[in-house]
């Protein structure tokens, strides 16, 4: 009996209806659609043999506000960049719950989500299998004094600034310390009446009550500092790329160009051209893919990972900024040339994974992830 595909997504938004579109393309039924309010509110039912696949809680206030209102009050608003933490804590925790439902069979392990979803520990688990990734200020961060001192120490003048469980760039601050102590922080937060917003506009702050402000809210939710690297232009802009692994194979890319540090699209950030970094990085190109690949292998029982590679000047090396759970919302783009999922999306060419044996999907409870020693 064929199990019955569900997605635990937000109604109507566009990864639902993308998936659900992939799914009739390649002759399957209509996939049915668990709401996360409905898990979220411990109401919902899934039946025995579900084929549940993990969507992104993100995009839906009311989602939002259930696991960030209580922790950020009277205050709440979707645009706070606040209350990460438990935002973590209340999505990890409905993972583990359908999880240990019996029968149920996710597509993505909740403990390589919950891994992915934490910069520290996903940097720290990459670093231990050898993945090239930027030097990481370890420990934790508890507000601004400690943080400049502990950069003055170690030398790092340059660094990006991370809520270590934030995701869309929000609350991301490019830091950066000049030969005479000027202080520059680029970031997409508006600070305003002592809080935190996220805003469609980069911008720069110079003051340092300012930038003190900004980290001192956000270091209780945890912070990941780690060395801002030069990386490889594009048409004058610096380029990155989000390359899409599934079942271990890299699939999908898309460069990313800007002209802030920050290359997110909703940022004004702006695709590049695939052709054109293939043909400048040469016989580095597939060495690049490789290095997504390789960090997509530490999250084995994950069929599809996003990852967020730094070429470096010249495209010839390059470094693992980020691994995304729910990194393959890129509309319209279709899989590399000559690879597995030439002519699908990322969506169709998940689904064509599944129907090879080798990447069965796992139960979460099955296994465990070991951390390195810290």
């Amino acid at each position: 009996m064929t199990p019955q595909l569900t997605v635990l997504g937000n109604p109507g938004h566009r990864r639902v209806t993308m998936f659900a579109a992939a799914a009739r393309a390649a002759g399957l039924p209509e996939p049915a659609v668990l709401p996360w309010l409905d898990v979220l509110r411990g109401r919902y039912r899934l039946p025995e043999g579900a084929l549940l696949r993990v969507e992104s809680p993100g995009e839906e206030p009311e989602v939002d506000r259930l696991l960030r209102g209580p922790v950020l009050g009277p205050g709440y608003a979707p645009t706070r960049v606040e209350g990460t933490a438990a935002w973590y804590t209340g999505v990890t925790a409905a993972l583990r719950g359908l999880a240990a439902r019996p029968g149920v069979r996710l597509l993505g392990d909740p403990e390589e989500i919950a891994v992915m979803f934490d910069k520290r520990r996903a940097h720290a688990l990459l670093a231990a299998a050898g993945v090239p990734v930027p030097r990481a200020l370890g420990g934790e961060v508890t507000g601004w004094e400690q943080l400049r001192g502990r950069l003055s120490e170690t030398g790092l003048h340059r660094v990006f600034v991370k809520p270590v469980h934030g995701s869309s760039a929000s609350g991301v601050t490019a830091l950066e310390f000049g030969p005479r102590g000027q202080l520059q922080a680029t970031t997409s937060v508006e600070l305003a009446d002592g809080q935190l917003h996220n805003s469609l506009r980069v911008r720069r702050y110079r003051s340092e009550r300012e930038v003190a402000a900004i980290v001192d809210r956000l270091a209780p939710d945890g912070l990941h500092v780690e060395q801002w690297i030069p990386k490889a232009s594009q048409s004058g802009r610096s380029a990155d790329l989000r390359v899409v692994v599934v079942a271990g194979r890299a699939t999908h890319a898309v460069v990313r160009t800007s002209t802030q540090p920050m290359t997110n699209l909703h940022l004004g950030g702006a695709r590049g051209s695939v052709e054109q970094a293939r043909e400048v990085a040469g016989s580095a190109w597939p060495a690049l893919l490789e290095t997504a690949e390789r960090a997509a292998a530490c999250f084995p029982d994950s069929p599809m990972v996003g990852v967020d590679v730094l070429p470096t000047t010249g495209w010839r090396r390059a470094l693992v900024g980020e691994v995304n759970a729910f990194g393959d919302l890129l509309p319209g783009l279709t899989g590399l040339p000559g690879g597995p999922a030439e002519g699908l999306d990322t969506y169709g060419a998940q689904l064509a994974a599944l129907s090879t044996p080798a990447r069965s999907p796992h139960r979460a409870t099955d296994h465990q992830i070991t951390e390195p020693a810290r």
